[in-house]
Protein backbone atom coordinates (compact mmCIF):
# COMPACT_ATOMS: atom_id res chain seq x y z
CA UNK A 1 0.00 0.00 0.00
CA UNK A 2 2.75 2.41 -0.13
CA UNK A 3 2.42 5.29 -1.94
CA UNK A 4 -1.66 4.84 -1.85
CA UNK A 5 -3.89 7.13 -0.23
CA UNK A 6 -7.18 6.15 1.50
CA UNK A 7 -10.02 7.71 3.30
CA UNK A 8 -11.71 5.50 6.30
CA UNK A 9 -15.26 7.71 7.46
CA UNK A 10 -15.23 7.36 11.08
CA UNK A 11 -11.36 6.59 11.18
CA UNK A 12 -11.20 7.83 14.72
CA UNK A 13 -13.31 4.59 16.78
CA UNK A 14 -14.06 1.25 16.60
CA UNK A 15 -14.09 -0.86 13.67
CA UNK A 16 -12.58 2.75 11.83
CA UNK A 17 -9.56 2.95 13.88
CA UNK A 18 -8.89 -0.75 13.61
CA UNK A 19 -8.79 -0.24 9.48
CA UNK A 20 -6.81 2.89 9.48
CA UNK A 21 -4.64 0.96 11.38
CA UNK A 22 -4.17 -2.16 9.43
CA UNK A 23 -3.46 0.27 6.64
CA UNK A 24 -1.07 2.20 7.55
CA UNK A 25 1.14 -0.89 8.71
CA UNK A 26 1.08 -1.79 4.78
CA UNK A 27 2.34 1.92 4.42
CA UNK A 28 -0.56 3.19 3.26
CA UNK A 29 -1.42 7.57 3.73
CA UNK A 30 -4.29 7.60 5.68
CA UNK A 31 -7.52 10.27 6.30
CA UNK A 32 -9.29 9.61 9.27
CA UNK A 33 -12.21 11.65 8.21
CA UNK A 34 -14.51 12.18 11.42
CA UNK A 35 -16.54 14.54 12.96
CA UNK A 36 -14.56 15.17 16.17
CA UNK A 37 -11.27 16.58 15.34
CA UNK A 38 -10.44 16.46 18.83
CA UNK A 39 -11.12 12.33 19.24
CA UNK A 40 -9.95 12.44 15.83
CA UNK A 41 -6.14 13.42 16.93
CA UNK A 42 -6.49 11.26 19.67
CA UNK A 43 -6.76 8.67 17.18
CA UNK A 44 -4.06 9.44 15.04
CA UNK A 45 -1.67 9.57 18.33
CA UNK A 46 -2.96 6.17 19.20
CA UNK A 47 -2.65 4.66 15.29
CA UNK A 48 1.34 6.29 15.24
CA UNK A 49 1.87 4.76 18.56
CA UNK A 50 0.88 1.37 16.79
CA UNK A 51 2.49 1.35 13.39
CA UNK A 52 5.22 3.95 13.50
CA UNK A 53 2.98 5.35 10.22
CA UNK A 54 4.19 9.41 9.42
CA UNK A 55 0.99 9.46 6.73
CA UNK A 56 -1.69 10.12 9.00
CA UNK A 57 -3.84 12.47 8.63
CA UNK A 58 -7.52 13.58 10.26
CA UNK A 59 -9.75 15.76 8.42
CA UNK A 60 -13.17 17.12 9.80
CA UNK A 61 -15.94 15.55 8.91
CA UNK A 62 -19.96 15.08 9.75
CA UNK A 63 -21.97 13.00 7.94
CA UNK A 64 -25.04 14.26 9.46
CA UNK A 65 -24.32 17.44 7.46
CA UNK A 66 -24.28 17.55 3.59
CA UNK A 67 -22.00 21.07 3.88
CA UNK A 68 -19.72 19.67 5.73
CA UNK A 69 -19.10 16.19 3.23
CA UNK A 70 -18.91 19.31 0.59
CA UNK A 71 -16.21 21.09 3.06
CA UNK A 72 -14.78 17.61 3.25
CA UNK A 73 -14.74 16.87 -0.77
CA UNK A 74 -13.34 20.54 -1.28
CA UNK A 75 -10.43 20.36 0.93
CA UNK A 76 -9.64 17.20 0.24
CA UNK A 77 -9.68 17.44 -3.80
CA UNK A 78 -7.16 20.87 -2.41
CA UNK A 79 -4.73 18.70 -0.65
CA UNK A 80 -4.38 15.36 -2.60
CA UNK A 81 -3.46 14.71 -5.89
CA UNK A 82 -5.23 10.73 -5.83
CA UNK A 83 -7.28 8.78 -4.07
CA UNK A 84 -6.90 5.24 -3.98
CA UNK A 85 -9.25 3.66 -1.71
CA UNK A 86 -12.05 5.30 0.14
CA UNK A 87 -13.86 3.19 2.87
CA UNK A 88 -17.16 3.98 3.51
CA UNK A 89 -17.00 3.01 7.39
CA UNK A 90 -18.93 5.59 9.38
CA UNK A 91 -22.27 5.16 11.08
CA UNK A 92 -25.43 5.29 13.02
CA UNK A 93 -27.93 3.82 14.91
CA UNK A 94 -30.20 5.78 16.33
CA UNK A 95 -32.59 4.72 19.28
CA UNK A 96 -35.18 6.89 17.87
CA UNK A 97 -36.22 9.21 15.06
CA UNK A 98 -33.65 12.01 14.63
CA UNK A 99 -33.43 14.18 12.01
CA UNK A 100 -29.80 15.05 10.22
CA UNK A 101 -29.14 18.99 9.77
CA UNK A 102 -30.84 19.07 6.29
CA UNK A 103 -33.91 17.27 8.10
CA UNK A 104 -32.98 13.58 7.00
CA UNK A 105 -33.99 10.68 9.24
CA UNK A 106 -30.78 10.11 10.84
CA UNK A 107 -29.65 6.39 9.87
CA UNK A 108 -31.12 7.22 6.21
CA UNK A 109 -28.98 10.36 6.32
CA UNK A 110 -25.87 9.47 7.83
CA UNK A 111 -25.23 6.14 6.59
CA UNK A 112 -26.78 6.30 2.92
CA UNK A 113 -27.07 10.17 2.00
CA UNK A 114 -24.23 11.59 3.42
CA UNK A 115 -22.11 8.50 1.72
CA UNK A 116 -23.94 8.71 -1.66
CA UNK A 117 -22.52 12.45 -2.20
CA UNK A 118 -18.81 11.70 -0.57
CA UNK A 119 -18.28 9.22 -2.89
CA UNK A 120 -20.23 11.65 -6.02
CA UNK A 121 -18.07 14.24 -4.74
CA UNK A 122 -14.74 12.29 -4.71
CA UNK A 123 -15.46 9.94 -7.82
CA UNK A 124 -13.94 12.05 -10.32
CA UNK A 125 -10.69 11.73 -8.59
CA UNK A 126 -11.03 8.23 -7.91
CA UNK A 127 -11.23 7.70 -11.76
CA UNK A 128 -8.23 9.81 -12.55
CA UNK A 129 -6.46 7.38 -9.90
CA UNK A 130 -7.98 4.17 -11.30
CA UNK A 131 -7.05 1.32 -10.54
CA UNK A 132 -8.93 2.02 -7.27
CA UNK A 133 -11.87 0.97 -5.04
CA UNK A 134 -15.16 1.79 -2.72
CA UNK A 135 -15.75 -0.23 -0.01
CA UNK A 136 -19.02 0.06 1.79
CA UNK A 137 -19.46 -1.26 5.19
CA UNK A 138 -22.79 -2.53 4.96
CA UNK A 139 -24.62 -5.25 7.26
CA UNK A 140 -26.50 -8.14 7.43
CA UNK A 141 -29.62 -6.29 8.85
CA UNK A 142 -29.96 -5.35 5.25
CA UNK A 143 -31.54 -8.68 4.93
CA UNK A 144 -34.74 -8.24 6.64
CA UNK A 145 -35.43 -4.64 5.35
CA UNK A 146 -37.85 -3.12 2.79
CA UNK A 147 -37.43 0.42 1.26
CA UNK A 148 -40.82 1.85 0.99
CA UNK A 149 -41.00 5.05 -1.33
CA UNK A 150 -43.67 6.80 0.50
CA UNK A 151 -42.18 6.44 4.21
CA UNK A 152 -38.62 6.71 3.15
CA UNK A 153 -37.63 8.68 5.98
CA UNK A 154 -39.73 7.27 9.03
CA UNK A 155 -42.24 10.09 7.82
CA UNK A 156 -45.44 8.93 8.90
CA UNK A 157 -44.18 6.03 11.28
CA UNK A 158 -40.87 5.34 12.37
CA UNK A 159 -39.67 1.54 12.93
CA UNK A 160 -36.67 0.21 15.12
CA UNK A 161 -35.32 -1.07 11.71
CA UNK A 162 -34.44 1.92 10.34
CA UNK A 163 -30.62 0.85 10.54
CA UNK A 164 -31.53 -2.31 8.71
CA UNK A 165 -33.20 -0.11 6.15
CA UNK A 166 -29.92 2.36 5.69
CA UNK A 167 -28.02 -0.85 5.23
CA UNK A 168 -30.16 -1.99 2.44
CA UNK A 169 -29.88 1.26 0.87
CA UNK A 170 -26.28 0.75 1.07
CA UNK A 171 -26.58 -2.13 -1.02
CA UNK A 172 -28.62 -0.91 -3.44
CA UNK A 173 -25.79 1.93 -3.77
CA UNK A 174 -23.16 -0.32 -4.20
CA UNK A 175 -25.58 -2.39 -6.58
CA UNK A 176 -26.08 0.87 -9.13
CA UNK A 177 -22.50 2.62 -8.54
CA UNK A 178 -21.01 -0.84 -9.79
CA UNK A 179 -22.46 -0.84 -12.84
CA UNK A 180 -22.39 2.76 -13.38
CA UNK A 181 -18.61 2.38 -12.64
CA UNK A 182 -18.10 -0.71 -15.72
CA UNK A 183 -15.00 0.05 -17.79
CA UNK A 184 -13.60 2.75 -15.23
CA UNK A 185 -11.24 0.31 -13.44
CA UNK A 186 -12.76 1.34 -9.79
CA UNK A 187 -14.55 -1.15 -8.01
CA UNK A 188 -17.01 -1.15 -5.19
CA UNK A 189 -17.93 -3.77 -3.03
CA UNK A 190 -19.85 -4.23 0.36
CA UNK A 191 -18.66 -5.41 3.69
CA UNK A 192 -20.44 -6.88 6.28
CA UNK A 193 -18.07 -6.77 9.80
CA UNK A 194 -20.36 -9.03 11.87
CA UNK A 195 -21.26 -8.10 14.68
CA UNK A 196 -19.12 -6.10 16.75
CA UNK A 197 -18.74 -4.25 19.63
CA UNK A 198 -18.20 -0.64 19.08
CA UNK A 199 -19.76 2.68 19.69
CA UNK A 200 -22.43 2.03 17.27
CA UNK A 201 -24.61 1.32 20.15
CA UNK A 202 -22.77 4.36 22.13
CA UNK A 203 -26.62 5.83 22.92
CA UNK A 204 -28.46 2.85 23.77
CA UNK A 205 -28.62 1.24 27.81
CA UNK A 206 -25.54 0.33 29.57
CA UNK A 207 -26.32 -3.12 29.88
CA UNK A 208 -26.51 -3.72 26.46
CA UNK A 209 -23.45 -1.47 25.90
CA UNK A 210 -21.79 -4.45 28.61
CA UNK A 211 -23.39 -7.17 26.39
CA UNK A 212 -21.99 -6.64 23.13
CA UNK A 213 -18.33 -5.89 24.92
CA UNK A 214 -18.96 -9.72 26.49
CA UNK A 215 -20.18 -10.94 23.45
CA UNK A 216 -19.27 -9.21 19.96
CA UNK A 217 -16.57 -9.55 17.73
CA UNK A 218 -13.59 -7.13 18.44
CA UNK A 219 -12.89 -4.02 15.81
CA UNK A 220 -10.00 -5.77 14.69
CA UNK A 221 -11.85 -8.54 14.21
CA UNK A 222 -14.56 -6.33 12.54
CA UNK A 223 -12.15 -4.56 9.92
CA UNK A 224 -10.80 -7.62 8.52
CA UNK A 225 -13.30 -7.77 5.82
CA UNK A 226 -12.77 -3.78 4.78
CA UNK A 227 -8.67 -4.30 4.78
CA UNK A 228 -9.22 -7.40 2.35
CA UNK A 229 -11.22 -5.87 -0.11
CA UNK A 230 -9.28 -2.48 0.19
CA UNK A 231 -5.96 -4.12 -0.15
CA UNK A 232 -6.56 -7.34 -1.69
CA UNK A 233 -5.48 -8.53 -5.52
CA UNK A 234 -8.41 -11.09 -5.56
CA UNK A 235 -10.84 -8.09 -4.29
CA UNK A 236 -9.26 -6.08 -7.28
CA UNK A 237 -11.28 -7.19 -10.16
CA UNK A 238 -14.40 -8.17 -8.09
CA UNK A 239 -17.28 -5.15 -8.43
CA UNK A 240 -21.07 -4.93 -7.42
CA UNK A 241 -20.79 -7.77 -4.61
CA UNK A 242 -21.17 -8.27 -0.76
CA UNK A 243 -18.41 -9.95 1.23
CA UNK A 244 -18.64 -11.73 4.70
CA UNK A 245 -15.52 -12.73 6.64
CA UNK A 246 -13.35 -11.95 3.40
CA UNK A 247 -15.88 -14.01 1.34
CA UNK A 248 -18.06 -13.48 -1.43
CA UNK A 249 -21.45 -13.95 -0.52
CA UNK A 250 -25.58 -13.60 -2.14
CA UNK A 251 -27.21 -10.58 -0.45
CA UNK A 252 -30.72 -10.65 0.31
CA UNK A 253 -32.68 -10.53 -3.44
CA UNK A 254 -33.71 -7.27 -2.79
CA UNK A 255 -30.03 -5.83 -2.16
CA UNK A 256 -30.44 -6.76 -5.97
CA UNK A 257 -33.42 -5.05 -7.53
CA UNK A 258 -32.63 -2.77 -10.14
CA UNK A 259 -36.03 -1.13 -10.45
CA UNK A 260 -35.35 -0.22 -6.82
CA UNK A 261 -31.63 0.50 -6.47
CA UNK A 262 -32.36 3.00 -9.68
CA UNK A 263 -35.05 4.35 -7.96
CA UNK A 264 -33.48 5.13 -4.91
CA UNK A 265 -30.83 6.67 -6.77
CA UNK A 266 -32.83 8.69 -8.37
CA UNK A 267 -34.94 9.87 -5.36
CA UNK A 268 -31.44 10.36 -3.45
CA UNK A 269 -30.08 12.75 -5.84
CA UNK A 270 -33.27 14.53 -5.16
CA UNK A 271 -33.12 14.74 -1.85
CA UNK A 272 -29.41 16.44 -2.00
CA UNK A 273 -30.56 18.47 -4.66
CA UNK A 274 -33.37 19.93 -2.22
CA UNK A 275 -31.12 20.27 0.66
CA UNK A 276 -28.52 21.97 -1.43
CA UNK A 277 -31.10 24.60 -2.62
CA UNK A 278 -32.76 25.16 0.79
CA UNK A 279 -28.84 25.89 2.04
CA UNK A 280 -28.14 28.31 -0.96
CA UNK A 281 -31.34 30.05 -0.65
CA UNK A 282 -30.50 30.20 3.52
CA UNK A 283 -27.00 31.86 2.38
CA UNK A 284 -28.56 34.20 0.31
CA UNK A 285 -31.15 35.97 2.55
CA UNK A 286 -30.72 39.57 3.21
CA UNK A 287 -28.98 40.04 7.06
Amino acid sequence: MNGKICIVTGGNTGIGKATVAGLAQRGATVVIACRDLAKGKLALDEVVAQTGSKDLHVMQLDLASLGSVRAFAAAFLGKFIRLDVLIANAGVLAPKRLLTADGLEMDFGVNHVGHFLLTDLLLPLLKASAPSRIVVVSSNMHAGATLEFDNLQGEKRWAKNAYGKSKLANMLFVHALAKRLVGTNVVVNAAHPGVISTELARDFPAALRLVAKWFFKSPERGARTSLHLAMSPDAATVSGKYFVDSKQKQPSARALDDAVAERLWVETERLISVAHASYQASVSLPR
